[in-house]
């Protein structure tokens, strides 16, 4: 490991030991659009050893208000290989494994169960139900950011706390993948509180936001933090664990 490279963030709390555990970890986004690319560049910047990433199709000219990671000379291809390219220009040194897949593909739950924490960052309720019930069932960490518009969401499904499904009991009704309006900054936003869930989570360094759901509106900066709980009836974690009561949304963002 590049010590050198990581000086700057060596801080009370966190020294070369939650360093190091970075270096050693698997994190899978799925979703390298706006949101999981840049929670995947900050996951490089600060020092994660492997990435793998999950995302169908190819890129296409209106992903480029927000995709940080694409080129304009690589539409038409693959956004999995194209991210995996660029972060390869700029940390040489982490592993980046690519599927050009949907999360509903066979592969998945072996893809989860092998990381030690996933970012949800897709923009579907169907693939995000898909994938929190894949967590739950590999006992692995998930760090669900969502985006529409100038507003954003953050939460983080890990031990006891509440799942997406016990939040979210009925998803969008209203959802339209491609309907929503999207501003780059706002993606990139929650992206990268996101990625400092998954540092928190990885290197035991600071307070994930397990039981409190993040929802800031960045037209006017109103940022709340509103507390969640498990549902006893939830039908994807309801009967694995013991809980009490839930807070459910009638909505969510989209990416």
């Amino acid at each position: 490991m590049d010590t050198q490279r990581f000086t700057r963030q060596l801080m009370a709390g966190f020294g070369p030991g939650e360093q190091e555990r970075l270096g050693g970890a698997t994190v899978l986004v799925a979703g390298v659009g706006g949101v999981g690319g840049a929670a995947t560049t900050y996951l490089a910047a600060a020092g994660v050893g492997r990435l793998v990433l999950v995302h169908p199709g190819p890129l296409e000219k209106p992903d480029l208000n927000r995709q940080t990671l694409m080129r304009p000379d690589r539409i038409g291809e693959s956004r999995v290989v194209t991210a995996a390219e660029t972060l390869g220009l700029h940390y040489p040194d982490v592993v980046v494994e690519t599927w050009d897949r949907d999360l509903f593909d066979p592969v998945l739950p072996g893809l989860v169960a092998a990381a030690d924490v996933v970012i949800d960052a897709r923009h579907n309720f169907p693939e995000r139900f898909q994938i929190n019930r894949m967590c739950l069932d590999a006992e692995v960490p998930l760090v669900v950011a969502a985006m529409n518009a100038t507003e954003i969401q953050l939460l983080t499904v890990a031990g006891d706390g509440p799942c997406l499904r016990c939040v979210f009991a009925e998803g969008d009704p209203d959802w339209d993948p491609l309907g929503f309006p999207v501003f780059g900054a706002v993606a990139g936003t929650v992206g990268c509180l996101a990625a400092m869930e998954v540092i928190k989570l990885v290197s035991g360094f600071g307070e994930p936001a397990v039981g409190r759901l993040l929802v800031a509106d960045l037209w006017d900066l109103d940022v709340r933090t509103l507390s969640v709980a498990r549902d006893p009836a939830c039908v994807d974690c309801g009967f694995r664990r013991p809980s009490a009561g839930a807070t459910r949304l009638d909505g969510a963002s989209r990416r």
